[in-house]
């Protein structure tokens, strides 16, 4: 079958034949109806993960589809079954081989394309504003990356609980999008320049939480835009870390913390009862998915150039 891995250290991505995958023990193999495109498929090829997993790596690790082998011991699912996984590395084909308690079962009502450009996203958002900081009503959120897969959904999320958002995106070009998920106000920077704007919009107060994933250049403005007492969320290793941090240079008596979906998520039940509530928004219309853009599984270094240069919005899948 066709895969897309890294054969060296160059990061360079290129389609392999690889032998189907047999179920072992607990587990199943899914034939890959969308593959999700994240960051973290781009630190990998940047060397920051899996650097003890052997060549050829096979990257990708969100998608949905359908089972079409069961291994030894599985119960609960059946051949056929639509299923969809935020973390099961080696995506980026045409088949996998999953753990059963990686995946969640799709309703009816939402097809494999929105399942898997929910899961790691939908996941990660619903971290951030009902996990890490539980937005509450009236309170004001700044939304990096506003026009993103992530920024949209962590912005529909933000409104469902009542609060309000400021998007920043890196161009006119996206301010529209970002109002399309909800977005209260849009700020363009493209250098991390950004706080007299922030400031401005909330009266000089600042915001109650930022999210913030844009890397060093965005982190001293996010600092200085919350107000006393506010929650820093942090995250997106793939951009840099802002360096070593001075834990009593902190102004303001703000929170500051590194937000990581896992912990979201950390058993199965947890997995299925989160993935079940994003379903549930979907199918009421109150959460909307935008697909950025769908890209033929041979494309996937193509869909990687887009989401580096930042040209893309919203999620974007690969279609084996």
């Amino acid at each position: 079958m066709k895969a897309m891995a890294m054969t060296s250290s160059d990061g360079d991505l290129g389609s392999i034949d690889i032998p189907e995958p047999a179920p072992g023990p607990g587990k199943v193999v899914v034939a890959i109806a969308a593959a999700g495109v994240n960051f973290m498929d781009i630190g990998i090829r940047r060397g920051m993960a899996w650097t003890d997993v052997p060549y050829p790596k096979v990257l990708g690790v969100e998608g949905a589809g359908r089972v079409v082998a069961l291994g030894e011991g599985v119960t609960g699912i059946a051949i056929g079954d639509r299923v969809a996984w935020v973390y099961a590395p080696g995506s980026y084909a045409e088949r996998v081989e999953i753990s059963v308690d990686a995946l969640v079962p799709i309703p009816d009502a939402i097809d494999d394309r929105t399942a898997a450009a929910v899961m790691m996203q939908g996941l990660t958002a619903s971290h951030f504003a009902t996990d890490f900081y539980p937005v509450r009503p009236r309170d004001i959120a700044l939304v990096h990356a506003a026009a993103g897969g992530l920024g949209m959904l962590l912005t529909q999320i933000v409104k469902l609980r009542g609060g309000t958002v400021i998007g920043r995106v890196s161009s006119a070009a996206k301010v529209e999008a970002a109002r399309s998920a909800g977005a209260d106000h849009v700020v363009v920077d493209a250098d991390g320049n950004f706080v007299d704007k922030i400031l401005a919009l909330t009266g000089g107060e600042g915001v109650h939480v930022v999210f913030d994933g844009s890397g060093p250049a965005t982190f001293a403005d996010s600092l200085a835009s919350l107000r006393r007492s506010g929650t820093f969320c942090w995250f997106g290793p793939v951009l840099g870390s802002p360096g070593p941090i001075d834990i009593m240079s902190l102004p303001k008596s703000i929170k500051l913390g590194y937000a990581v979906f896992s912990d979201h998520i950390s058993t199965p039940a947890l997995l299925r009862e989160r993935s079940a509530q994003l379903f549930q928004w979907i199918i009421e219309g109150r959460l909307r998915i935008e697909t950025g853009g769908l890209y033929p599984l041979a494309d996937a270094a193509r869909a990687h150039a887009d989401m580096e240069s930042r040209r893309s919005t919203g999620k974007l899948l690969l279609i084996p």
